[in-house]
């Protein structure tokens, strides 16, 4: 694509990186075909390369941004199923975001708009705060249906049925390795999962140290940024950004990691591009180092996995990770339980991790299913089910029922955004990934998967 940016523009960072990406686009539109919004909707300008002709007239003539452009910007998941077809490398991401930020500082939204980023800026990243969100969303959720607007009804079925207590796993503590230490690692807990669902660092916490990892809880982390990143708030997402990478250089000198796991799939897409939002700051050195050490779950468990389950049992109460002694007490995941597993799109295409997860699950003696079109997304994406509930809707029908065409006796997922989309839509447990390969070797059966009493 040829670009008209001035010097002077190209002086700015974000802008001479926007015109890199620009360059590499070839007008070819295979990124149409995988785009879920455009499927959706059937419009170009829902079609990434649709989007890539708005940023760039928004860009290059640096005008204040019109109502029609922010809205197809707007509907972009950044699920980045568009990188992942496109033959010319072309970075959608990156491009995208510079956008949200052009966007943010130049465009006046609507006051009711701007009202309910502003409140979901302010709640989602803290987990505290989102809990009391989520219980007055509980108490609210009956009314829902006298709310004349989408999106404050999305907000009140965003609630569990059920909030978990606070896990005391997610406090600055180490757990030791069981056995022979093979690895230090960093857990990065999250924000919004430690409101929605403790289970999961819980499970992935007794997991590696059966494995043979001793596992931190760096003090100082927080949220990863992605929530207000993917709203354009750039200033507020390179604050918490900032914080966690002064936590985890902190902890890497000075006790040493091997890895920074992370079991959120979406905030593991923002960690590992700590380095490009970092360049040419004080804290590029260390934002470079975090990147580098940041892992998905799944690659650090496909190191230290057997291919097989264990066979020894679980002691009558684990001494870490909350068990208690109403637990279940199997010792083993049933032999063939299948399983859907659903690709979260921050994972597979973010991250470029398909094998791995499925590989994991079937070595533990599981037999695994994928749906049609697993490279679609399913409607969560962030803040995108709050924010866009229609097109998040059709999305979410559509993965479920894709799911449920395999008739699985589970879902497992690698993100928590994707477990609670999927989870409202279905009556079939959804349980995150790291929760059942606990369970293969020697933990819990997973909450989900048992009825409540």
């Amino acid at each position: 694509m040829q670009t008209h940016f001035t010097p002077e523009q190209l002086k700015d960072p974000g802008t001479a990186r926007a015109n890199e990406i620009l360059r590499a686009c070839v007008h070819c539109g295979f990124c149409t075909a995988t785009c879920p919004t455009y499927l959706t909707l059937g419009d170009e300008l829902d079609s990434p390369r649709g989007r890539i002709y708005l940023m760039k007239d928004m860009l290059e003539n640096e005008r204040v941004p019109d109502a029609k452009t922010v809205r197809h910007i707007d509907r972009c998941l950044s699920c980045l199923a568009c990188m992942t077809t496109c033959p010319s490398g072309v970075h959608y991401m990156h491009l995208v975001d510079h956008a949200r930020a052009y966007i943010e500082k130049h465009y006046d939204r609507p006051w009711h708009d701007r009202a309910l980023r502003w409140l979901l800026a302010r709640i989602l990243p803290y987990p505290g705060r989102f809990r009391l969100a989520l219980l007055a969303a509980k108490a609210g959720r009956p009314f829902r249906r006298l709310i004349p607007d989408a999106r404050l009804r999305a907000m009140l079925e965003m609630a569990p049925k059920r909030i978990p207590p606070v896990s005391r796993n997610d406090d600055p503590q180490t757990f030791p390795a069981q056995g022979p230490r093979k690895l230090r690692v960093a857990l990065m807990t999250g924000c919004a999962q430690r409101a929605l669902n403790t289970d999961i660092n819980d499970a992935t916490i007794r997991l590696l140290t059966r494995l043979g990892a001793e596992v931190v809880v760096v003090e100082g982390q927080g949220c990863c940024g992605a929530l207000t990143h993917h709203m354009g708030k750039e200033t507020e997402a390179h604050a918490t950004a900032a914080k966690n990478i002064r936590a985890f250089a902190r902890e890497a000198d000075a006790g040493g990691l091997e890895a920074i796991v992370i079991n959120t799939s979406g905030c593991g897409t923002t960690v590992k591009d700590y380095g490009h939002m970092f360049a040419r700051t004080p804290l590029a050195q260390d934002a470079a180092r975090v990147a580098a050490l940041a892992r998905d779950v799944s690659e650090v468990l496909s190191d230290l996995m057997p291919t097989a389950p264990a066979a020894t049992p679980r002691p009558a109460k684990d001494s870490i990770a909350g068990t208690d002694a109403h637990a279940p007490q199997e010792t083993r995941a049933p032999e063939g339980l299948t399983v859907a597993y659903h690709a979260a799109c921050s994972l597979q295409h973010g991250q470029k991790i398909k094998a791995a997860p499925k590989a994991l699950l079937k070595g533990a003696g599981f037999t695994v299913v994928e749906p049609a079109d697993p490279h679609l997304c399913c409607g969560s994406a962030g803040t995108y089910n709050l924010m866009q509930p229609g097109i998040s809707a059709q999305l979410k029908a559509r993965k479920v029922r894709t799911l449920e065409a395999k008739a699985p006796d589970v879902i497992a997922a690698g993100n928590i955004g994707c477990m609670m989309q999927i989870g409202g839509g279905t009556a079939i447990p959804v349980v995150h990934t790291v929760e059942l390969l606990d369970w293969a070797t020697g933990g819990p059966k997973p909450g989900a998967l048992t009825p409540e009493t």
